[in-house]
């Protein structure tokens, strides 16, 4: 089988390493299954250059200045782009966080490489941008989130034409049976720590209040092009059934592993061929699965969420952009725990009913956003 040439984004935060975990493993099995020809970080020279030793011919990508004395072939702002366009791939795997990822998404697939994509901004920002040009350069988007990954594989396997709504479980992160009281003197740390997943600072503070969960039921709804009432949300502390499709016969189908990122990335890097893997395998003795509904009278976000996919695009922007500004300010102590929803409330109340036009418009709908959020903070600011 012909190599598939591999670009990684994001290589030294969770997704990359974990990628390059499963590359080394298959590459053990399979040598030469994967070339990796290509890495980027966003700030991190000296793990990038290490993550570059293991893989020596990859052409090396910091987004941010390098120091002196390393040998990036791409530096500074919008090199992991240029890397994009400039380095032959077949496959790139986006693990970028936050807003910057939806770029290098458009480059990826304007260069013609399938998109396994771990940044779920991509979609919340730009979706109708990503699958416009996808569908143009005859590449797929892959899901690698494991919720989406797990709907991925459950859609395909059943078919899309029999299946009458999707759920997506959360675990309820480390605060799902704390009072009102105990969560308005919430610290940073404490929401930094996920109870389950490894997962970076801020995605793990967002699952804390189930952003998280709201950006991931805007991705559900336009990954598999489903209505918002169609999509479910399940609170699932173990965190071992990812999905559940249920048909129109009202049966329910799960998707059910370890939570072991490994699994859907592997699935990604494979894609459409389907590969043993140690990733995941879970064995159900002994194991209790327990699921409630999520309080969103507690954690606003979700449904704040399900307010922005119904307005559109725009909105679903300007949702994003307004919950990092929160967290940014949760992280330096000017707000609350239970404030950022009350600022990300406070920015969507601004008419979002906007076409998103172009890709410019994308990003000055970001910046608005990100304007609103920063006078709410001001507004709600402890």
């Amino acid at each position: 089988m012909k190599p598939t040439r591999l670009i990684i984004l994001g290589a030294t935060g969770s997704i990359g390493r974990q990628a390059i975990d499963c590359v080394e493993k298959a590459n053990a099995a399979e040598p030469g299954r994967f070339i990796v020809a290509g890495l980027s970080a966003g700030r991190n020279a000296e793990a990038l250059a290490a993550a570059g030793r293991r893989f020596p011919g990859a052409v090396l990508a910091l987004d941010a200045s390098a120091a002196d004395g390393e040998s990036f072939r791409f530096r500074g702002p919008g090199a992991s782009c240029r890397l994009l366009r400039e380095t032959e791939a077949d496959l790139a795997v986006n693990g970028i966080a936050g807003a910057a990822g939806l770029l290098a998404s458009i480059e990826a697939l304007a260069a013609g490489d399938h998109l396994a994509l771990a940044n779920k901004e991509s979609v919340v920002m730009g979706y109708s941008h990503l699958a416009s040009l996808a569908q143009k350069r005859g590449v797929g988007i892959i899901p690698v989130d494991s919720e989406h990954a797990a709907l991925f594989q459950l859609v395909r396997r059943i078919g899309k034409s029999s299946i009458a709504e999707l759920t997506i479980t959360a675990s309820g992160g480390p605060f799902r049976a704390r009072s009102l009281a105990e969560l308005e003197t919430i610290t940073p740390d404490e929401a930094a720590h996920h109870p389950v997943w490894k997962m970076g600072r801020k995605i793990s503070i967002d699952s804390a209040t189930l952003a998280n969960k709201g950006l991931e039921l805007i991705e559900a709804v336009r990954l598999f092009g489903m209505p918002e009432e169609r999509v479910k949300v399940l609170i699932h502390p173990e965190s071992l059934v990812h999905a559940l499709v249920r048909t129109v016969d009202s049966a329910l189908y799960a998707h059910v592993s370890a939570p072991d990122m490994r699994l859907p990335i592997n699935i990604a890097l494979h894609w459409p061929e389907e590969v043993p893997a140690d990733f995941g395998a879970l064995d159900l003795a002994g194991k209790a699965l327990h699921f409630e509904e999520p309080d969103t009278a507690r954690f606003p976000m979700l449904e704040i969420a399900r307010c922005a996919v119904r307005v559109g695009e725009a909105a679903t922007i300007a949702y994003n952009a307004a919950d990092e500004i929160a967290v940014q300010a949760f992280e330096e102590g000017r707000l609350r725990f239970t404030q950022i929803a009350s600022v990300v409330a406070r920015a969507l109340e601004a008419d979002w009913a906007l076409p998103v036009a172009d890709i410019g418009s994308i990003f000055d709908y970001d910046a608005r956003a990100r304007g609103l959020a920063k006078l709410a903070v001001s507004e709600f600011e402890c």
